[in-house]
């Protein structure tokens, strides 16, 4: 009986013994011969800013059709939580680790330890300059300026117009980017810059505190060039307490869906629509192919001067959208739909 007691004791142990040898809860196969999948961290700056969550699952959705797995991680706004992120991340073996900086100075240092670690870094949508990147992917930020400022020529800016400038983060390598473009050519019409102020961390109430804060200033200004819709969202308000929407021209950037509504509302000029799903698979599948060992190749790859280093650089298109294109750039690539888009102004919903 004690011989039979032992031998059942024994084969259970040996059963407990290998259902533990099975897959593990992360994905990564145990089993010896498997290839274990390609292992990606995803570090935002945060998901204020409403494009980002498209960013997020289009990301996540292509590189799992790819064979990866992603791990992403909100830094909230928090440079020091996000640079535990990518501690976290070297730690964890990653194959790549994918950055939206909060502070691109200020990671420098944390994208040399991954370097070293052998894992390969994207600098996504914000440049991290005077690092040695494996590739920045972003849209021609300069063309968004200038398509802002050409936005407000077709309406009538000119020569002795002036205007306001509101941007995003000084800390986001973007924003000189956008500004530099849009400052060109309202040089080159002599339309006078009033003023150029930034939102600290892109906080959008800043925007209408400034508006508040500066009303002599605003009654000058023939319009208002925000660094995003978020920072229009809260200028148009602002304005309309002072029934000034509509008359002051409003341009921003990421055709939200509430800057969608107000270009059919009258309240904001253009937005510039920047197709986050081409970015965002593009930047899957270059993930994809660096964690294989290869370098990124297409024919969308240039370099850019990144510091003392020169780095991969893909920059996509991105496209202007006004009254008269908003149909069919957003309401037809189904970016936003069109009930959504005519909600305050049903009467004026194309057929």
């Amino acid at each position: 009986m004690k011989r039979r007691i032992s031998c059942l004791l024994l084969a259970a142990l040996l059963l407990f013994v290998a259902a533990g040898c099975g897959p593990s809860e992360s994905g990564r196969e145990n089993v010896a011969g498997e290839e274990r999948k390609i292992q990606i961290g995803l570090s935002f700056d945060s998901f204020v800013i409403e494009r980002w969550q498209r960013d997020r699952d289009v990301f996540v959705s292509v590189a799992k059709e790819l064979g990866a797995e992603v791990n992403v991680q909100n830094a909230n706004g928090v440079v020091e939580e996000q640079k535990k992120q990518i501690d976290y991340f070297i730690q964890k073996e990653m194959d790549v680790i994918v950055i939206i900086a909060i502070d691109p100075a200020s990671l420098r240092e944390s994208v040399k330890r991954a370097r070293d670690a052998g894992i390969k870094v994207v600098s996504y949508d914000r440049l991290i300059d005077d690092a040695d990147v494996d590739l920045y992917i972003s849209f021609d930020n300069e063309m968004v300026g200038d398509m802002m400022a050409r936005a407000l020529l077709e309406e009538g800016i000119g020569g002795g117009s002036g205007v306001i400038m509101i941007g995003g983060s000084p800390t986001d390598n973007n924003v000189p980017m956008v500004e530099g473009g849009f400052k060109r050519l309202m040089s080159r019409h002599r339309v006078q810059i009033l003023d150029s102020v930034h939102a600290d961390n892109w906080r959008a109430e800043e925007a209408a505190a400034y508006i508040y804060a500066n009303p002599l200033k605003i009654a000058q200004a023939d319009a208002i060039m925000c660094g995003n819709d978020d920072l229009a969202t809260q200028a148009v308000r602002a304005l309309a307490e002072t029934r000034q929407a509509g008359d002051i021209l409003v341009v921003g950037q990421d055709a939200d869906l509430a800057a969608c509504q107000r270009i059919v509302e009258g309240t904001q000029v253009m937005t510039v629509y920047k197709p986050v799903e081409r970015l965002a698979t593009r930047a899957a599948e270059a993930a994809v192919e660096l964690a294989k060992g290869g370098e990124v190749t297409g024919e969308d790859v240039t370099q850019i001067d990144s510091g003392e280093y020169r780095v991969p650089y893909i920059a996509l298109e991105p496209v202007s959208v006004n009254r008269d294109n908003i149909d069919e750039v957003i309401i037809g690539s189904g970016f936003h739909l069109k009930e959504d888009v005519y909600l305050n102004v049903p009467e004026q919903m194309p057929e």
